[in-house]
Parts: structure tokens; C-alpha cells; sequence
């Protein structure tokens, strides 16, 4: 007698639509007795304001520059950048199997708060919504002479964060990272065969199914993705179709400071401490139409 599939049960693979990709996944071991590692509490508090932290307001960094007296979020050049504006090409490559080209950009930091011990869901909404309008800021600077910025953070020492102090990274490169490219091809086709973008018709039978949401609001969707693939991963959608984080209007964005500010809550809330995850900022790549703007959220782990 054949067996009824349960996707709550049977192993299978899902299909990542963004990324062209198909995924493992086996829900059946979520019966495994380990249900995750619960942190103690810190011992030590983080100061709120720390001389010696590169990152605090009047502080020195390590290239001497002092840090303004900044009361909100503060953008600055990172000290020790990936990409810098000048790098020289590789020249011609001598064999196919060793080819290198140019990589040219900009990387920068930006400060949330100059209080060291708070984060993003310890943040008021309207200092949250200050944040937001600083991405939108900086994504219009550098995306018109990059055609790809990436904001992302990584919160906590789990995550490779070695500075306690509330910030992010924002990279703009002279190309495109294969995760873009891969998004934009994706879009473009789904896009041509069915005239209407990709992640407008993903949230819209989220909504339809609600077995993933997590979060409504009057603009925004936050979901588990169909095709999750690190522990706790959420996905941040618009309900409108915009490319990039400047298109936002002020009740989109005010409506985003509340509704990202309930989720990491949650995230904190989860294992009562503060929640360690990487995020990321996805919108359009260069000149293509289709993208719409999403955050993912996750604590990438095994």
C-alpha cells in the first residue's frame, strides 16, 4: 500500500524560484530530542558609550580619524574595506582554469545609534525609520555609480560580529555577485513567460496559503520562504511592486520601522537573548526592472 506523502514528515526537495536551485528538505528531523542551544545570560553588560570602541561617538579608529559627536546613525568609509575604487586589473588571464578579472567598489559602515548597548529591536520605531532612511540614502549614492550595493548586518559574536556596537556594512562592486546574478535571471524569465514579477506572485499566494506568515502589515509580508534553508529564516516583502529601497514612500517606510521592529523582537524573544543573524538588503540589480526589494533574516547554522 502506497504511503501519503506529508511534507511534515517525508523528505523532499523544494524548488527556489530566486536562485534556480532545488533544496533538501527533511522536516522528519525535527523529532530529533535537540531543540535548540539555549544562551546563557551575559555576564558582562556592554557599556553604552565605550572610548575604545572604534564605533562610539568621539571615538578614534584605527586610522586616527576621531568619530563625530553623532546622535543618530552615522555613515563613514570602512577602515580595512574588501573593495576599494582604484584596484588595478588582473590583466589576461594564461589559462582557462585560472581567470580573474576586476573587482572595484566602495565599503562602507553605518552606525543605527550612538548607544553601544542597544540593537535594532531595542530601537524606537522612528530610530529605526531614521536607519531605513539612511539604506534608501546611500543605496541611491552608490547605486548611481555602482550596479550593485549590498546592506547587510551581522549581529552578533555567533555571527562573526567582533564589535558590540549597533551597525551595518554597505558594499557597492563594480559586479555583480553570483546570488544577484542568479536572482535577476530568475526574475527576467519568470517575469517574460508569466508578466508579472516573481516575488509579487510568491507573497500573494503566501497570503492566500498563510502557512508561512509570520508578520502582516498594511505594507509589508514577513514569511517563512517556501525554499528556507537556515534555521529561523525569514523572508521581508513589500505588497507593492518597487525596486529599490529609495521608492519607498514615508507610510512604507514608517510601516517597515514597525513591522521590522516587531520581528526582531520575536527573533530576541525566541531564546530570551539577542538573537544573533545575518540580513541582507536585496533590490534591483543595475538596470533590471523585475526585483523587488527584500530583506532576509537567519541564523545560519547547521
Amino acid at each position: 500500500m502506497a504511503t501519503t506523502f506529508r511534507a511534515s514528515e517525508h523528505q523532499h526537495i523544494r524548488y527556489n524560484p530566486l536562485q534556480d536551485e532545488w533544496v533538501l528538505v527533511s522536516a522528519h528531523r525535527m523529532k530529533r530530542p535537540w531543540q535548540g542551544q539555549v544562551e546563557p545570560p551575559l555576564l558582562t553588560t556592554v557599556p553604552r558609550h565605550d572610548p575604545h570602541n572604534p564605533l562610539c561617538p568621539g571615538a578614534t579608529r584605527a586610522n586616527g580619524e576621531v568619530n563625530p559627536h553623532y546622535e543618530g546613525t552615522f555613515l563613514f568609509d570602512n577602515d580595512f574595506p574588501a573593495l576599494q575604487p582604484d584596484a588595478p586589473s588582473p590583466g589576461p588571464s594564461d589559462h582557462p582554469l585560472f581567470q580573474a578579472e576586476a573587482a572595484r567598489g566602495v565599503c562602507k559602515v553605518m552606525c543605527f545609534h550612538p548607544w553601544s548597548d542597544v540593537t535594532l529591536p531595542l530601537m524606537s520605531v522612528p530610530e529605526i525609520r531614521a536607519v531605513i532612511d539612511a539604506w534608501a540614502s546611500v543605496t541611491e549614492e552608490l547605486g548611481a555609480q555602482y550596479p550593485w550595493v549590498q546592506i547587510f548586518e551581522n549581529k552578533g559574536a555567533m555571527m562573526g560580529c567582533s564589535n558590540p556596537h549597533p551597525h551595518c556594512q554597505v558594499w557597492a562592486s563594480s559586479f555583480l555577485p553570483d546570488v544577484a546574478q542568479r536572482e535577476e535571471r530568475s526574475q527576467r524569465a519568470y517575469q517574460s513567460q508569466h508578466g508579472e514579477p516573481l516575488l509579487m506572485e510568491y507573497g500573494h499566494q503566501e497570503l492566500l496559503r498563510k502557512d508561512r506568515l509570520v508578520l502582516t502589515s498594511e505594507h509589508w509580508l514577513v514569511l517563512v520562504p517556501f525554499w528556507a534553508v537556515w534555521p529561523f529564516q525569514t523572508l521581508l516583502l513589500p505588497r507593492r511592486h518597487v525596486r529599490r529601497l529609495p521608492e519607498l514612500t514615508p507610510a512604507e517606510r514608517d510601516d517597515l520601522a514597525s513591522i521590522m521592529k516587531k520581528l526582531l523582537t520575536k527573533y530576541d524573544n525566541l531564546f530570551e537573548t539577542s538573537f544573533p543573524y545575518s540580513m541582507g538588503w536585496h533590490g534591483n540589480a543595475g538596470r533590471c526592472s523585475c526585483h523587488v526589494p527584500a530583506m532576509v533574516w537567519g541564523l545560519q547554522r547547521d
